[in-house]
């Protein structure tokens, strides 16, 4: 076995990853998650075999489980409603980020821009679930990861 200090790792898009890395990916979050108690129960709900999941698990990670510490920029458009800054906050630290900066713009034509500076070291949700929580809001109009990267 490769000593791992000398191994080289890559970032490669999702669509690219076998069918049974993808599915590795799956059962190991259903595990993570405590939807399921067993590798057993989590490759029969992927339909996986266990062989292959072996072969993969310790070789397929998250991008977002392989960095420790690290900060987020989240460029955020909504509607200049009462409320809509407390309601984002809420979110945020019901996902344990910590705030950093923010920055609003001044309201121009019922809409204003934020920009939210956030370690996520702590986050107990995956980043784009935040940031699909975000777009559901009403008053959201569009919310996109601009940066992220360690501390």
């Amino acid at each position: 076995m490769k000593n791992i200090a000398n191994q080289r790792y890559y970032l490669v898009r999702e669509d690219v990853l076998t069918d049974a890395m993808q599915k590795t990916l799956e059962a190991k979050h259903l595990l993570q998650s405590g939807a399921v108690s067993s590798i057993w129960d989590a490759v029969k709900e992927v339909d996986l075999s266990r062989s292959a999941f072996y072969k993969y698990r310790d070789a397929v990670f998250p991008f977002h489980s392989i960095v420790q510490e690290r900060i987020l920029t989240v460029f955020i458009q909504l509607q200049d409603r009462k409320g809509t800054l407390a309601r984002l906050l809420e979110i945020i630290s019901e996902s344990h980020c910590n705030i950093l900066t923010i920055h609003q713009t001044i309201p121009i034509q019922g809409r204003a821009n934020v920009t939210l500076s956030l370690d996520v070291t702590s986050m107990t949700i995956d980043l784009d679930e935040l940031v699909q929580q975000f777009k559901k809001l009403e008053f959201v109009e569009s919310a996109e990861i601009i940066s992220s990267g360690a501390l």
